[in-house]
């Protein structure tokens, strides 16, 4: 009876406290003009707040409309060379280079507001929203903004110094190739916000991806282009939530410098 209570305890609270984050959502931003804490409710009376249309969202795969601010006009005291991070309740750690986010011509990022009166769908049967704070681009394609640029249920947005600062255990050896140094791009666009690397980097979503074992060592020759392509292809896992990369994320010859970046980090093992 002991073993029944404690499962239904847990299921009880996460209730409670999923009712308690849309009704009261909070988002924290930690900037250089300092650290403030925006409610939902503010952010819906923003003065710059308008319903906008997203055509191809990428969390819904539809097209949706939101009640949003311009992201630039939230990030006070952020130049274009700064780096920021957006977290998401689940773990999710988006590396975000801030020139994109303030731009205001091309691409542009609009933070989207859940309003607890009028909640947005849930993403699937049995899971919660995008909200209460989503990351949303008008004309991505003029960035090349890719899926991993678009977190949802983000916590927090911070700035922080540069990744090769931060995780110098991500880094290829000095003399590496410029196709090795590309696919380190491609690897901070693409994966960063998943997974680790020799137990580097900020995000609990996904797994390392050299400690102990780099997919270059087990899957065999085109295997892991399939997987990042198509992951459902090689594993047949329904509760796998890793996204296919289509080829107007990641090219054929992106891809394969992502490949030979994660061939060279195997030999690069850090000791944990």
């Amino acid at each position: 009876m002991q073993r029944l209570l404690k499962p239904l305890l847990c299921l009880a609270l996460l209730g409670a406290l999923h009712g308690t984050r849309v009704a009261a959502a909070e988002l924290q931003l930690e900037l250089p003009a300092g650290t403030r804490t925006w409610t939902s409710a503010a952010l819906l009376a923003h003065p710059l707040a308008e319903d906008i249309r997203i055509p191809a969202d990428v969390a819904y795969q539809r097209a949706m409309h939101y009640r949003a601010v311009p992201l630039a006009a939230l990030l006070e005291g952020v130049a274009a060379g700064d780096h920021l991070q957006a977290v998401a309740l689940d773990g999710f750690a988006a590396e975000l280079a801030a020139a994109p986010l303030l731009a205001r011509q091309g691409a542009r990022a609009w933070l989207a507001v859940e309003d607890p009166a009028q909640p947005w769908p849930a993403l699937a049967k049995g899971k919660p929203s995008a909200g209460p704070f989503y990351l949303v681009w008008q004309h991505p394609e003029a960035a090349q903004i890719g899926p991993e640029q678009w977190p949802f249920q983000v916590a927090r947005i911070r700035l922080l110094e540069p990744l090769a600062q931060r995780f110098p255990a991500l880094l290829p050896a000095a003399d590496a190739s410029t196709e090795v140094q590309a696919g380190f791009a491609q690897f901070q666009k693409n994966c960063l916000a998943c997974h680790r690397l020799n137990g580097a980097g900020d995000s609990q979503f996904g797994p390392d991806l050299n400690i102990p074992h780099n997919p270059t060592e087990y899957l065999g020759a085109g295997f892991l282009a399939q997987y990042i392509r198509n992951p459902q292809s090689l594993r047949r896992w329904p509760q796998g939530r890793m996204p296919g990369f289509s080829q107007s994320v990641i090219s054929d010859s992106q891809l394969e410098q992502l490949i030979g970046y994660l061939r060279h980090m195997a030999g690069r093992k850090a000791e944990l």
